[in-house]
């Protein structure tokens, strides 16, 4: 059976940076109780507080934070480049020991975001980009969607699945 990585939050976790959570969303539920679901919090596992202050990417690229161009920054300007690139890793630990190639994640979150993200201006300002743990995924080859597109990856998924039987 495929398992598939999950944010914290969206399996009704109260672990957002400002100590709240999304969900229930019933697909979450059902791939729950299937036993499917890793779950996961990249910025509390990096070793970030709940609640905590924003954090945004300047430009919103995690990939740039993964190679080092850029910092996570708080909206008080501590800079928590560390925890963000441990969530990561941690995140990556989880895809490899379980075989994960599919992950649902927050949506527009420096962590997780897939399609887009706030420019680093906390202004809520959005651009094209994915957080930090949703770029290191995506070089792992983990397909990456977010509760936006919860269809789609159901229908990831069913390939998925499709191709193991075949």
């Amino acid at each position: 059976m495929q398992k598939i990585l999950i944010s914290r939050c969206l399996l009704g976790q109260r672990v957002r940076y400002d100590g709240g959570a999304h969900g229930p969303f019933a697909l979450l539920e059902r791939w729950q109780q299937e036993g499917r679901v890793v779950a996961l919090c990249p910025e509390v596992a990096g070793g970030l507080p709940t609640p905590r202050a924003p954090a945004e990417i300047l430009g919103g690229q995690g990939a740039q934070v993964l190679d080092g161009l850029l910092p996570v920054l708080t909206v008080d300007g501590e800079d928590v480049t560390a925890a963000f690139v441990s969530g990561a890793a941690q995140a990556l630990a989880l895809v490899a020991q379980h075989g994960i190639r599919i992950a649902l994640l927050k949506a527009r979150s420096p962590s997780c975001g897939n399609q887009e993200n706030y420019d680093g201006s906390f202004s809520g300002t959005k651009v094209a980009g994915e957080g930090v743990t949703a770029a290191a995924l995506r070089r792992a080859g983990v397909q990456v969607f977010s509760e936006e597109e919860l269809a789609a990856a159901e229908a990831a998924l069913g390939a998925l699945e499709a191709q193991s039987l075949a």
